[in-house]
């Protein structure tokens, strides 16, 4: 019999990160640290470490990488290395160096894995940051992203939890890139809702952590694999609530039709499974909760911010070309943490 062929796309992106049930089981074993200096760490569930230097310098660093969501290869190092760098960004940093780390399948074509690095490699000189080297190991599987390394002022950090009652929540991008992705990967998704989620998940939160710079923040994450509802919950934490209005959530269009069709991931229902008992939906169809726990991959900055803030930062943001609004507000804390109300 013939060796298999290498399939290059299985079904990755952040869908296949570890569940956040397992991984907070895992971390909660793991001794904390004590370092007056460490700012941040993972005890906060955090997207990036930070770590001071001096009195006005901080750095910050985050690892990421993944297996392939998308058939091309340039595409996909784009993504992963977009995905990367995004932490640096939601802690309102900026980025400075990065190192590629690869797991590539020895038998497959080189010219595959030229192109992934080409894609990362631009992500990073479009951020401003230098490509410094990296790591590679051969796998039976492609994987690929990017330990990245910024600088911050201690006093001007983005953290997650600091959110604070009467704060709107503003997303910068589209939900739906884990519905698309699967929905593509088995021949069902449509040109326009590709093109759409492969914009979104290229397009660097540089530009949109900029904008929000120029603004009161309160509480900033990225939504990620962990989908909107449980990265909502861990900015939320056990002292506020958030009402969150399903009309005005941005997303890409053709999704309820491809919940429809059950084209969903075992990412999302493990981030359902997590918080569900968190969350109360109130005249919500079936596929906005899917959406809500939809895992995604470089998806957009979730900001907590004041109501002033946030109406004046969302018209800077409507000119980077990507569907984002205002989607909710934070409230002191009620019997549920998250009311969805359709």
């Amino acid at each position: 019999m013939g060796q298999e062929p290498i399939v290059f796309c299985k079904g990755g992106g952040c869908t296949a990160k570890l569940g956040p049930a397992v991984l907070s089981r895992v971390l909660s074993r793991i001794p904390k640290v004590k370092d007056e200096n460490l700012i941040i760490g993972y005890d906060s569930s955090d997207d990036a470490a930070v770590y001071k230097l001096t009195e006005d310098l901080a750095i910050v660093q985050t690892l990421d990488f993944f297996p392939p969501m998308v058939d091309d290869p340039y595409i996909f190092g784009q993504v992963a290395a977009a995905n990367a760098l995004s932490d640096v960004y939601a802690m309102g940093g900026e980025v400075k160096t990065a190192l590629n780390i690869v797991c590539f399948p020895e038998a497959m074509d080189l010219n595959v894995l030229g192109q992934i690095l080409l894609g990362g490699s631009e992500k990073v000189r479009e951020a401003g940051g230098v490509l410094a080297g990296g790591h590679s190991i051969a796998d039976s599987d492609v994987k690929y992203g990017l330990s990245v390394t910024g600088v911050i002022h201690p006093e001007r950090i983005f953290a997650n939890n600091r959110c604070e009652a009467g704060d709107v929540l503003l997303l910068t991008k589209p939900l739906g890139t884990g519905i698309v992705c699967t929905a593509d990967r088995l021949g069902a998704a449509s040109e326009g809702a590709v093109d759409l989620a492969v914009k979104s998940m290229t397009t660097l939160n540089k530009y949109a952590s900029e904008i929000i710079k120029k603004y009161r923040v309160h509480g900033c994450t990225d939504v990620t694999g962990f989908g909107f509802l449980v990265h909502l919950c861990e900015m939320l934490t056990h002292r506020f609530s958030a009402h969150i209005d399903a009309s005005a959530i941005p997303y890409i269009p053709e999704c309820p039709e491809y919940v429809e069709e059950f084209y969903l991931t075992a990412a999302g229902q493990r981030n359902r499974n997590h918080v569900e008992k968190q969350v109360e939906f109130v005249n919500c169809s079936f596929a906005i909760e899917e959406i809500l726990f939809d895992a995604q991959t470089s998806g957009g900055l979730l900001v907590s911010m004041p109501p002033e803030d946030g109406e004046a930062a969302l018209k800077e943001l409507k000119g980077l070309g990507l569907p984002c609004n205002i989607v909710g507000y934070v409230t002191d804390r009620e019997e549920k943490t998250i009311i969805v109300e359709g």
